[in-house]
């Protein structure tokens, strides 16, 4: 007697134990192997993001127990970094959302999931498909229809060719950091990756885009509409949305920046005046900034706000007014600990610190990493010739300009190794 199916939908996010109950990580995917013709397709292992978020391969001959509340293997697991293999697809991110058409010829559906089930001799065979066969759309344009639950010979693919929607992938992968969604679109081939973009929200693409290397980036925004492109451009930081640009021809550069909305598109040009490699190219142009007669409740409300990032939200910048980059006359600055030394109706003024210097938005970036180590911030006040404020460089504004080219497809760990 075969074994209860499992839908992998259901599996995606559960926690992947050793026998002794440690965590080993989480599930991202099960990998299947086409045989050809009308074989039914095995699952050949599952896809395990391990602590650090890399996502490594583990076989099905390794997995003891697998249901929809957890699964077990045998704690072994080698650390090299996941890459399919001869005919490999992953589940999620190669089948969800293609079509197949139906074998008694009443059209074509769209997958949304796969049912997997155990033979006697330990093979995880593809057992169903559930598809929905569209019947129109539905609100925000998702389609809608009847639900099938099919076995493989009732459907085959309708094509490699055929176009690939995304919205069951994006759906299984909503929960995902913007930087763990990146390297998996990084991994993606070209078409999928575009497939999946297509799908995603401008905001959400915005932020998987800022974690991307320059050549996705730019093969992405290249494939969007291009009222779409400059949209997803407002929706990045403004240095993010600069360095991608430079990456574009000037006459695609202007246009984009044409069709912004003029208050964001004036960010970006002012970032696109210096050059590369320099501190006013790699600053966020709108840190945090008070007058010295804001009160220590308003400077914490300030930065209590959700689209601040912590580097940002470290350090208060006083300045005289007008406070838009480029201010008055930078006076100063003010810790996140020292805010919390002091009573909520304390003037910033009063308990700022005015022997951090800010660095110039011509120096270079060397400099501004070493200003960063040395007095241990995690963000620094930039400025111009009449100093004042026009920016501020935080730690993750130079990381990615420091680190290799290459640094995300780097994998540090490149050895067998055993857990739990």
């Amino acid at each position: 007697m075969n074994s209860p199916k499992i839908f992998v939908a259901r599996l995606l996010g559960l926690d992947v134990f050793d026998p002794l109950g440690d965590r080993l990580g989480r599930l991202r995917d099960v990998v299947v192997l086409d045989r050809g013709g009308v074989a039914t397709p095995v699952a050949t292992g599952l896809v395990i993001e391990v602590p650090g978020k890399k996502r490594v391969f583990v076989p099905m001959t390794r997995v003891t127990s697998m249901d929809s509340g957890q699964i077990i293997t045998t704690g072994l697991i080698n650390l090299r970094r996941f890459s399919r293999r001869g005919g490999e697809q992953t589940v999620a991110g190669d089948l969800f959302d293609r079509r197949v058409r139906l074998t008694d010829g009443s059209g074509e559906a769209v997958l949304e999931d796969i049912g997997l089930e155990q033979q006697r001799n330990g093979d995880w065979l593809v057992s169903d498909m559930y598809v929905l066969r569209p019947t129109g759309r539905g609100a925000f344009g998702r389609p809608r229809g009847e639900h099938l639950l099919l076995t493989w010979d009732e459907a085959r693919w309708a094509g490699q060719a055929e176009p690939q929607g995304a919205t069951s992938f994006v759906a299984a992968h909503e929960d995902l950091k913007a930087a763990d969604l990146a390297d998996m679109m990084h991994e993606m081939p070209e078409k999928r990756r575009v497939e999946v973009a297509n799908e995603l929200q401008d905001e959400r693409l915005a932020d998987v885009l800022q974690e991307l290397p320059d050549d996705d980036q730019v093969q992405i925004l290249s494939h969007l509409d291009i009222e779409r492109a400059a949209d997803v451009l407002e929706e990045m930081d403004p240095d993010d949305a600069a360095d991608l640009l430079h990456e574009l021809p000037d006459s695609q550069q202007e246009l984009l920046l044409e069709l912004m909305e003029p208050e964001d598109a004036e960010d970006v040009r002012r970032l696109l005046e210096y050059e590369e490699d320099t501190a006013g190219s790699v600053m966020t142009p709108v840190p945090v900034i008070l007058p010295p007669e804001a009160t220590v409740a308003e400077a914490m409300a300030t930065i209590r706000q959700h689209e601040i990032s912590p580097a940002l939200a470290s350090l208060v910048i006083v300045a005289r007014p007008p406070l838009e980059t480029p201010t008055g006359r930078f006076l100063g600055v003010v810790h996140f600990q020292r805010l919390l030394r002091y009573p909520p109706p304390e003037a910033i003024g009063n308990i700022m610190d005015k022997d951090l210097e800010p660095v110039s938005d011509l120096a270079p970036l060397a400099h501004v990493t070493r200003e960063l180590a040395t007095y241990n911030l995690t963000s620094i006040p930039v400025v111009n010739a009449q100093h004042r404020v026009v920016g501020a460089v935080s730690v993750d504004d130079v990381l990615d300009h420091i680190l290799p080219d290459d640094w995300r497809a780097m994998d540090p760990d490149d050895h067998p190794a055993a857990a739990g």
